[in-house]
């Protein structure tokens, strides 16, 4: 007889298996008696050397809505050593276990702050016009076209709503588009922030290394 911890065939798969045969070529799944344990927070990687990203980006995402998406961008915004900025109202909780998988065991090291309303946020950090930029798939120029600044506030709306008219207006001349084609509505707003943010740190290192 198996010991409890052994790990058998799944029920399910034996019967597709048993029906079909192997021409699907499906993969075998587990059925596991026991539940599966979490794997303890790595120390960091010791024998990696951090990318010279000598400036400050921060992502601010208006009232996002889907956990996941805010999950992959903290785990971008940690690699990159920039700092998450969420504006309520979130459509989730920030104790949700989904947003936790999503960042993996790298969501307690993100630097994140959290604010009631956008009017806070730039009461207190204080942005300079010119460090703020807005991104819209109705916006009038071209990520690639931004200017290369060593502070970045890099602002994006609700994955459903985008940004309120109200920032829009405000930031009317800061507002950049990631052009796609007409396929597709929009991009992902977790990987619409990763190229974002990899392009201006680009764009600043290429700077810093001209003559």
């Amino acid at each position: 007889m198996s010991s409890s911890r052994e790990c058998l065939p799944c029920p399910a798969m034996s019967t597709l298996q048993s029906s079909h045969g192997f021409r699907f070529q499906i993969l075998p799944f587990l059925w596991r008696p026991c539940p599966l344990t979490t794997t303890p927070t790595p120390p960091p990687y010791k024998n990696r050397l951090d990318p010279p990203f000598e400036c400050r980006r921060h992502v601010v995402l208006v009232s996002p809505d889907i956990h996941w998406n805010t999950g992959n961008i903290g785990r971008t915004c940690l690699g990159t050593g920039s700092t998450l900025h969420l504006i309520k109202p979130l459509g989730f909780s920030l104790d949700s276990r989904w947003v936790k998988r999503a960042g993996l065991d790298y969501w307690q090291h993100v630097d994140l702050k959290i604010w009631d309303t956008f009017q806070r946020f730039l009461k207190t950090e204080a942005p300079e016009t010119n460090e703020i930029f807005l991104y819209s798939k109705n916006g009038t120029k071209p990520f690639w076209s931004m200017p290369v600044m060593e502070r970045m506030f890099l602002v994006f709306g609700s994955e459903t709503k985008g940004l309120p008219p109200s920032i829009l207006d405000t930031f009317s001349s800061a507002v950049y588009y990631i052009p796609i084609t007409r396929h597709i509505r929009s991009l992902n707003l977790s990987s619409a922030v990763g190229i974002v943010l990899y392009e201006t740190l680009r764009n600043f290192w290429n700077n810093q290394q001209e003559p």
